[in-house]
């Protein structure tokens, strides 16, 4: 696997990691992923839940393997627009208050404007709240102060803002000249780039797998149902392609591509997980096997919705999930080697 589809893969997180898309607002994210892989000539379609689904074509249709990431984030919603004509939320996925407190927000209303504030905590001046250092964070605790003249609820909705509104976090991305990449939501956008990739380096190097291989970029993972529908006849193995955990008591780095044997929904399947470690030791990928404490994935919502079928995941390495995350062009290069090396098995 050549390093340029790992920078490729890159490149195209910058770019959609630019376009707000938490659970449940989606659509535009959706239908520029969906050009992507039109323009490399695959053939790929909507999904009635507005997911994308891509035919990466292969031989054998009755053996066939699905990867999974997912193109919806952590984010916000309005509950409440509060007399001072602040914003109270309500989360959407793993969102917490006490990661997005200080950070720039965009509102977007249903009328089609987008409004600027800043998630803070309620009485934020240190010089002024004597509880502030005491105080915790939630999002009853917090609100959005909005960066419009406004003073009461009515001045708020004046403006078009109402309770359901989408309220989305800047990422705040950025590309080391060390190789790490920093950014919220790399979760999952990190692995739709890799999949990007991946799909580009089999039609440049005019490759037609043995079996057949579908992409599922789900939109709703982060609520719990993103893979539990769309999948395609013949479809006997998935694996989701999300973010490996790193933190205490796990082997992974940020530089390793990590294949998950258990989560918190049970363990993966013994001969898929056996496969992708083959498939990590014959492509030199740097890799590690972990169990993660907190964590669920699409395939395993594939698992509940009735679907007979086998599962995996992978991922490359990711620091600090659901806050300011961090990652690395290696651990997305080996994510790559052994999505190569698992197609070749």
């Amino acid at each position: 696997m050549d390093r340029k589809y790992a920078e490729l893969a890159m490149n195209k997180t910058v770019e959609i990691l630019a376009v707000d898309s938490p659970t449940g607002f989606t659509r535009k994210a959706a239908m520029q992923v969906l050009e992507w892989f039109t323009s490399l000539g695959y053939e790929a379609k909507l999904t009635a839940k507005s997911g994308v689904l891509v035919d990466l074509g292969g031989a054998d249709e009755e053996d066939a393997l699905m990867l999974a990431a997912h193109i919806d984030t952590l984010g916000g919603m309005v509950a409440e627009v509060k007399g001072n004509g602040r914003l109270r939320l309500t989360n959407l996925g793993g969102m917490q208050a006490i990661n997005g407190e200080t950070e720039n927000v965009r509102v977007y209303t249903r009328d089609g404007n987008i409004y600027e504030g800043t998630l803070q905590l309620c009485n934020a001046s240190v010089h002024v709240n004597t509880s502030y250092k005491d105080t915790q964070r939630s999002f009853d605790t917090t609100e959005v102060v909005l960066d419009e003249d406004v003073k009461n609820a009515d001045d708020t909705r004046k403006l078009g803002i109402e309770v359901g509104d989408f309220v989305c976090f800047d990422p705040r991305t950025r590309i080391t000249s060390s190789g790490y990449i920093k950014s919220r939501f790399l979760d999952d956008k990190l692995s739709v780039g890799i999949l990007y990739a991946f799909a580009a380096y089999l039609k440049e190097n005019n490759i037609t797998p043995s079996r057949r291989i579908y992409l599922h970029i789900t939109v709703y993972e982060e609520v719990g149902h993103g893979g539990s529908a769309s999948v395609p006849a013949g479809v006997t193995e998935a694996i989701s392609v999300d973010m490996g955990c790193v933190g205490n008591g796990l082997t992974c780095t940020e530089k390793m591509v990590s294949i998950c044997a258990k989560d918190s929904g049970g363990p993966y399947d013994y001969e898929v997980t056996g496969k992708l470690i083959a498939a990590a030791k014959a492509t030199d990928a740097q890799y590690a096997v972990d169990v993660y404490p907190s964590y669920g994935s699409d395939v395993e919502a594939t698992l509940r919705a009735g679907h007979d079928l086998r599962h995996g995941l992978i991922g490359a390495g990711v620091y600090a999930s659901h806050g300011y995350e961090r990652s690395h062009f290696d651990g997305v290069w080996n994510t790559l080697k052994v999505l190569k090396g698992y197609i070749e098995e």
